[in-house]
């Protein structure tokens, strides 16, 4: 009576996850079948009753297992044969709750193990406190939810003895026992809140939930706007319904200009560009290119631009169409801030026209400076003039005067660079040609400088046989292959060939 009133004290729900033990008092009758006979379901043999303890843990959903206690009596009374013992047992089943734990009536099958002491109580007997197992302890049941702790309980236990001597006949079959009992059970335990929330873990389905956040009837986080972002992690909380959200709870800008993308009429601006209040790059000179790509950003109003937000130049002279005074210039004409042609030596010649754009020269030249004829001459002669010992770099004394009168032209002409090509014929390989050009250029370019002309002013190179003038198979044309080549290169190192 203590128990069923601590029972009712105590607001508990039926055995669940969340309420894992169970406690039972138990009580009914005990009946025998084995040698003697069998009085199973008979109401005509003498009654021997017990009481019991149960415990009982949670699974699973449908799953329990059970400590079962009981102290009583069996025997077997008739004209002819008898026997009575005190009967202690002690079970261990597994129970299979067939339907779940929300209805008011709930039927069970359970199956176990465990052990039978049996005492007798008459005198002059050999079954004295003799221990047996249960082998196996199985049978089925019926609870009734009586309240929120208490139940009802039917059961029907049927016990295999290991032995067959508890009623002191020994043949081929073991004994049966029947325990018919009714009970009361009450539930225990707290369920299990890993995160505190109020909701059971098992019913919970946002297990873990920071301390203090508020939750719904599953145990998650509210959501007021609905976006699936839970207002204690929403920084926008009141976003409109259906809108897509970031992490935040705020609606999208993929693009992530500031503008989200609903409002974004350019979602797809690239990162770090500058916007407008629409999304849109900037476009601060309003000339049709964003700021992004415009090069020229401040391009005047009105202005029209190329693809780089440029003003137009049709002529590619660098100065914009709406600045060029001359906006049909050449190509490649160099050209003043007008965009007009220039002259830099006044020669009458402009510039992307004259070879050399800073000494004035005739046009018969291309801007370049004439050579005298007496220069065109000179070099003419020291074509086949400068000689050379067979085989060898070694200037002939014979070519001396020319090499002098080359000097007189230099010192003359303060303007000119020379420049001195050595050539040779196609006897010999072309590695000792290719050498030997060299070394004879170089052999004519250290005369001159020994005479005084500045290295800067010259530049000597070989070119082997790579530039015959003439054909190689006949001793005049080698003589004429084997020659060195002086030219003039001005400023701009336009080369003014001599020419036979």
């Amino acid at each position: 009576m203590v128990l069923v009133g601590l029972a009712f004290a105590i607001s508990l729900n039926a055995q669940t996850a969340d309420k894992k033990w169970n406690v039972g008092l138990h009580g009914g009758a005990i009946q025998y079948n084995g040698d003697l006979g069998n009085d199973f379901f008979k109401t005509d043999q003498a009654f021997y009753g017990f009481g019991g303890l149960s415990f009982t843990r949670f699974l699973g959903n449908r799953l329990d297992v059970s400590l079962l206690l009981t102290k009583g009596e069996t025997g077997y009374m008739t004209e002819t044969s008898r026997f009575r013992h005190q009967l202690t047992t002690g079970t261990i089943n597994f129970r299979l709750n067939l339907i779940g734990a929300d209805y008011f009536v709930r039927p069970y099958i359970f199956a176990g193990g465990g052990v039978m002491m049996f005492a007798n109580t008459l005198v002059d007997t050999k079954n004295n406190e003799k221990f047996d197992f249960a082998a196996p302890s199985f049978g089925a049941g019926l609870n009734f939810r009586m309240g929120k702790a208490v139940t009802l309980n039917l059961q029907e236990t049927f016990m295999y003895s290991s032995s067959d001597e508890r009623d002191d006949v020994v043949k081929n079959s073991n004994d049966f026992f029947l325990l018919h009992s009714v009970g009361l059970t009450f539930n225990f335990g707290k369920k299990s809140d890993a995160d505190g929330d109020g909701i059971a873990d098992r019913l919970d389905k946002c297990p873990d939930t920071p301390a203090g956040v508020v939750v719904d009837a599953n145990g998650c986080p509210l959501d007021a706007d609905g976006d699936g972002v839970p207002d204690y992690l929403d920084k926008c909380a009141n976003t409109r319904t259906g809108l897509a959200v970031d992490q935040f709870g705020c609606p999208l800008d993929k693009d992530m200009d500031g503008v989200p993308d609903y409002l974004d009429k350019c979602p797809n601006t690239e990162f770090g560009v500058k916007v407008d209040a629409d999304g849109c790059p900037l476009d601060s000179d309003n000339d049709g290119v964003a700021d992004h790509l415009d090069k020229c950003p401040n391009t005047p109003f009105g202005v029209q631009v190329d693809d780089s937000g440029c003003p137009l130049d049709e002529d590619s002279d660098g100065v914009p169409d709406y600045l060029d005074k001359c906006p049909q210039t050449p190509a490649k004409a160099t050209v003043d801030e007008f965009g007009c042609t220039l002259d830099t030596d006044g020669d009458g010649i402009p510039d992307y026209l004259d070879k050399c754009p800073t000494v004035a020269g005739t046009a018969e030249n291309q801007g370049c400076p004439e050579l005298t004829k007496e220069v065109k001459t000179l070099f003419q002669k020291a074509l086949q003039g400068i000689k050379f010992d067979t085989g060898k770099s070694r200037i002939k004394p014979v070519s001396f005067p020319i090499l002098d009168a080359v000097v007189k032209v230099m010192n003359e002409n303060p303007t000119y660079k020379l420049i001195i090509g050595g050539h040779t014929d196609n006897v010999g390989g072309d590695a000792m040609n290719m050498t030997l050009s060299k070394d004879r250029a170089e052999s004519v370019s250290v005369y001159l400088i020994g005479k005084g002309i500045s290295p800067e002013r010259i530049s000597a190179s070989g070119y082997g046989l790579t530039q015959p003038v003439d054909d190689n198979s006949t001793a005049a044309g080698r003589a004429r292959n084997r020659r060195v080549e002086l030219s003039v290169e001005f400023i701009e190192k336009v080369t003014v060939p001599v020419k036979n």
